[in-house]
């Protein structure tokens, strides 16, 4: 059996870094993961082919030399998608298409051939004997959430790892929050499956052995879901691991702002090698937040939960929301002042969409106020549904915000703040690595001679040289991640 597994091309977003790419000479800040999943649990006997369409161009003989081509995505991707849904059919080629956003709206794809609803790892198999006998069905539909300790190490060498910024890997699914607008609940599941630590380790070694070096995304919806499991299993193991082959890796992920109450976790963190963590700070609006049900987020201090992280050695990464129904004209003030104090670089300030199968999505039905389905970029400038502050004023608002956000100065001033506040791990770099210095020089050539906010850099460049010399690869690195911002920024309606 010939199948092309093909993952549909992602338009420039605030985290794919499109942008920033170029300076370290990648075409692709990550791969897809869930694909390279998939195709582990297909027969090892198969000719298997990847084609990500973010790193390479899928050509018409790719599609007619295949018996099936697999195709993923999400809403974000929904073009791409679409269109080579469209090519698939014209060459008269069979399609099995899955992942997020069929999964959640599998009525808007009917009749493109087989549908595989929710985690594979159960209905493979069926699918697998279907394609033999070559009948597949319409649909195949998981009934529940898979134990992941059955998962199969992802299917790497499939990839053509030096096209990508980092790896992606995975340790858990699920979070136990159920936030109004949030998809998890419905995809995953609010129960935190997790993988055993020497399954995960093993992944690891699998990387590492392979020759990647670089860094490592841990995927998960919240990382931090189980903690006990974290504190006595898997962060050991990583740790041991780690100390043994000269820490190979530095680490990112995704978890709740309460993971800033546990300052053991934070420090185990840590030392595995964890090196940024984004949040969902969401709003500084507390009405919002029991609005949307973030009870994680309510009665604290968030300046200080975000400092003490950065304090810990995290750099935090952080999502915001405008648009809520208890959002006034005013929310736009206040979320700036927050960003610019609490030294966040990366915060990704979005408008809210409500994704089918949310809480959200269901009220705003109930209500009639959803207008069209939801783009799945989260900082395109859309929404989909009518806002209680009206669109034009919740557009400007944002659209000012953002753009205010990532002026050069206002940037820059951020950069400096957070620099400040962070206290890098003792095992942090101390310097500018040799094979780092072609996109040293990149940097220095657009952001100081080429682009605007010229002073701004060279002061950022010279500060942290001299006087915090052990910062100095991160800020330069967040000096061309505000480049990216910029231009995402300008592009927003």
């Amino acid at each position: 059996m010939r199948i092309l597994i093909v993952y549909p091309e992602t338009p420039s977003t605030f985290y794919g870094f499109r942008h920033a790419l170029r300076f370290i000479s990648k075409r692709s800040n990550g791969p897809p993961l869930g694909l390279i999943t998939m195709a582990a649990m297909l027969p090892r006997e198969w000719d298997l082919r990847l084609v990500d369409m973010n790193v390479t161009s899928l050509r018409d003989q790719d599609i007619a030399s295949a018996d099936y081509v697999f195709l993923g995505g999400m809403n974000v991707q929904e073009r791409s998608f679409r269109e080579v849904l469209g090519r698939c059919d014209r060459l008269g080629v069979p399609v099995v298409a899955g992942g997020s956003m069929v999964s959640l709206e599998p009525e808007r794809f009917q009749g493109i051939g087989s549908l595989v609803l929710g985690e594979a790892e159960e209905l493979m198999p069926r699918l697998v004997e279907d394609l033999r006998r070559g009948s597949p069905a319409a649909i195949y539909k998981a009934d529940g959430f898979p134990d992941v300790t059955a998962t199969p190490m992802p299917r790497w060498d499939l990839l053509d790892t030096k096209a990508y910024a980092s790896m992606n890997v995975q340790y858990s699914r699920g979070c136990p929050f159920n936030c109004e607008f949030c998809s998890i609940a419905a995809l995953n599941g609010r129960r935190t499956r997790v993988k055993s630590a020497a399954q995960f380790v093993a992944e690891l070694e699998c990387l590492r052995s392979n020759g990647w070096r670089d860094d490592i995304f841990v995927v998960d919806d919240n990382f931090i879901g189980n903690r006990r499991n974290l504190k006595e299993e898997v962060l050991p193991a990583i740790i041991d691991w780690s100390r043994r082959n000269r820490r190979p890796f530095a680490f990112t992920t995704e978890a709740s702002i309460d993971l800033a109450d546990d300052p053991e976790l934070v420090a185990l963190m840590v030392e595995a090698g964890f090196r940024s963590v984004f949040v969902g700070i969401e709003s500084t609006d507390d009405a919002s937040l029991a609005e949307c049900g973030k009870r994680q987020n309510r009665g604290r201090n968030m300046l200080d939960s975000v400092r003490s992280l950065q304090r810990a050695g995290l750099r935090v990464q952080a999502g915001f929301i405008v648009g809520f129904d208890s959002d006034s004209p005013k929310i736009f003030r206040r979320m700036f002042e927050f960003i610019q104090q609490s030294g966040i670089v990366e915060a990704m300030v979005g408008l809210l969409n409500a994704p089918p199968q949310t809480r959200l999505f269901d009220r705003l039905d109930r209500e009639k106020r959803l207008v069209r389905s939801s783009s799945g970029n989260n900082t395109d400038g859309s929404t989909n549904f009518v806002p209680r502050m009206g669109y034009q004023t919740l557009v400007n608002g944002y659209t000012a915000l953002v753009q205010k956000l990532y002026s050069n100065r206002r940037y820059y001033d951020r950069v400096r703040r957070f620099l400040a506040t962070y206290e890098p791990p003792a095992r942090g770099s101390s310097g500018v690595p040799f094979y780092k210095l072609k996109p040293l020089l990149k940097t220095m050539w657009s952001l100081g001679v080429v682009e605007r906010g010229r002073f701004d850099f060279w002061r950022l460049f010279f500060h942290t040289l001299f006087r915090q010399p052990r910062l100095f690869p991160m800020a330069m690195t967040l000096a061309v991640y505000g480049l990216h911002f910029r231009r995402i920024a300008a592009g927003i309606c």
